[in-house]
């Protein structure tokens, strides 16, 4: 029986790597409030300096859920053409442990009065580590020497590239974050996972007035990984009295998700959203929970003409 158990295990290990969806690099309910997080060209779009930082929890309540903290800063150079950002992610899945730290930068050419093409360009590190020693509460891995090691790469350089294109009442992105696929690896038998995959990202979004008090903003995020399935992300956010965001997103065979986003003033927004998770696994979770917020350094005596909608 012992060896049939062991036998059915391994055929739906094989099976899932088949047929599994893997998330590698995190993921954002609220990507469109900071496209930062994956595309360098958007530093400066926002013409101040400001800082952002995301806290998503997903799969609360499972053992060792994946968890992301998200800290990111941006501000546009004297000739306002230019601009420069630091991104830092922590994420954390069970015992794997990964800190991303990259400096963004980007230059803006304008096409028309209201219309601009930025040029981006993302360098940086990732810190990743992986105990598999502390996996000791599974009885079958203490005897497994693929179990005994610590995956531990100090320093793995990385860059990416990225285009964005807005006006007032548009955008368009398009950016590849990391271009260098790194393997990481244990000192154990060569043991090696390649956890660095190029993701091509795609996200568009336009403003529309519905009256004097509402817009309404829909946007759409698509992600292209090589071996994996094509996936996307639509989502509907209204504008109330330009000091609420209300919304909702579909994230494709995944999840659906509520957002909210309240401008307490011209610096200061505060949003959350949580996920309705559609798979099987929303059967043992208690949901998923992304908290926002973000800070602009604007000038008492700035004049701003028209408000920042992406």
């Amino acid at each position: 029986m012992k060896i049939l158990r062991r036998a059915t295990l391994a055929t739906l290990m094989i099976l899932g790597a088949l047929w599994s969806r893997g998330q590698q690099d995190p993921m954002y309910t609220q990507y469109i409030f900071n496209l930062q997080t994956v595309n360098p060209a958007y530093v400066g779009y926002w013409q101040t300096m400001g800082l952002t930082a995301i806290s998503r929890h997903q799969w609360v309540g499972l053992n060792g859920h994946p968890t992301t903290q998200t800290f990111s800063f941006q501000t546009p150079l004297r000739s306002q053409h230019v601009g420069v950002g630091l991104n830092v992610v922590l994420d954390k899945v069970g015992l794997e442990k990964r800190m991303s730290v990259n400096f963004d930068y980007s230059y803006e050419v304008l096409l028309s009065d209201i219309t601009s093409l930025r040029f981006g360009l993302k360098g940086g590190f990732t810190n990743y580590s992986h105990n598999l020693t502390q996996y000791e509460q599974y009885p079958d891995n203490q005897s497994d020497p693929l179990f005994q090691a610590t995956i531990d790469n100090k320093f793995m350089p990385n860059f990416g590239v990225g285009l964005f294109l807005s006006s007032p009442r548009y955008f368009l992105s398009l950016s590849l974050p990391g271009i260098i696929e790194n393997n990481y690896q244990s000192n154990v038998n060569n043991y090696s996972t390649k956890s660095e995959i190029r993701h091509l990202f795609f996200a568009g979004g336009m403003m529309f007035d519905l009256s004097e008090n509402v817009k309404f903003k829909p946007t759409f995020m698509t992600k292209t990984v090589v071996g994996s399935p094509f996936e996307f992300d639509l989502s509907a956010n209204f504008l109330l009295a330009e000091k609420f965001w209300v919304g909702g997103m579909y994230r494709s065979g995944d999840a659906f998700g509520a957002i909210a986003q309240w401008i307490i003033n011209r610096k200061l927004r505060l949003g959350y959203a949580y996920d309705f998770t559609t798979t099987d696994l929303r059967n043992y979770h208690n949901g998923v929970h992304e908290v926002m917020i973000s800070y602009e350094f604007i000038p008492a005596s700035r004049i701003i003409i028209s408000p920042r909608y992406f």
